[in-house]
């Protein structure tokens, strides 16, 4: 594990299948890989530089009939969630707001936002919600200006912010 980074990987749906057909598990034990490499892969699914180490990850729902997410808490104390998106509309603005966030509000220290969540490999299928979030403490004039290039006005954008904080809790 590289300190900070956050990895979800999973094993691709035909090796679940092969596990159950065979209920003695010598298929893993004694199988090999090509070139004697390992014989299932793992499938990376996200991976994102949080800056501090996770102790605790767990799958969780906060509220009864809230969405499952995964909820982290972090050696500082700091806790965080990576919550998967239900539509590609969600994905699609999120990722647009979180491109336009990068432009309008640069970092304080002057590290471009993207190097910084890309430190020890790159972004990959995160969304990054805390720079999201950043988008109701902008000034009136880039707050429409983010919007008006989303399609929306502020309003709808801070309410999409809060209707997603509102899945998790």
């Amino acid at each position: 594990m590289i300190i900070g980074n956050v990895f979800v990987a999973r094993l691709p749906n035909e090796v679940n299948d092969d596990y159950f057909e065979d209920p003695t598990g010598a298929l893993y034990k004694w199988d090999r890989g090509t070139l004697n490499g390992a014989p299932h892969k793992l499938v990376d699914i996200a991976q994102f530089y949080l800056g501090d180490i996770i102790n605790s990850m767990l799958k969780a729902s906060l509220v009864p009939g809230g969405a499952e997410a995964l909820v982290y808490s972090t050696i500082s104390g700091a806790l965080g969630v990576l919550l998967p998106f239900v539509s590609r509309e969600d994905v699609d603005f999120f990722s647009h707001l979180e491109m336009h966030m990068r432009q309008e509000n640069p970092p304080l220290s002057g590290r471009d936002h993207l190097s910084y969540r890309s430190s020890f490999f790159p972004v990959k299928n995160v969304i990054d919600g805390d720079l999201c979030e950043q988008f109701v403490t902008l000034d009136m004039a880039k707050q429409r200006s983010i919007a008006e290039e989303l399609d929306r006005v502020p309003s709808e954008v801070a309410k999409k912010l809060e209707d997603l904080r509102n899945r998790v809790m």
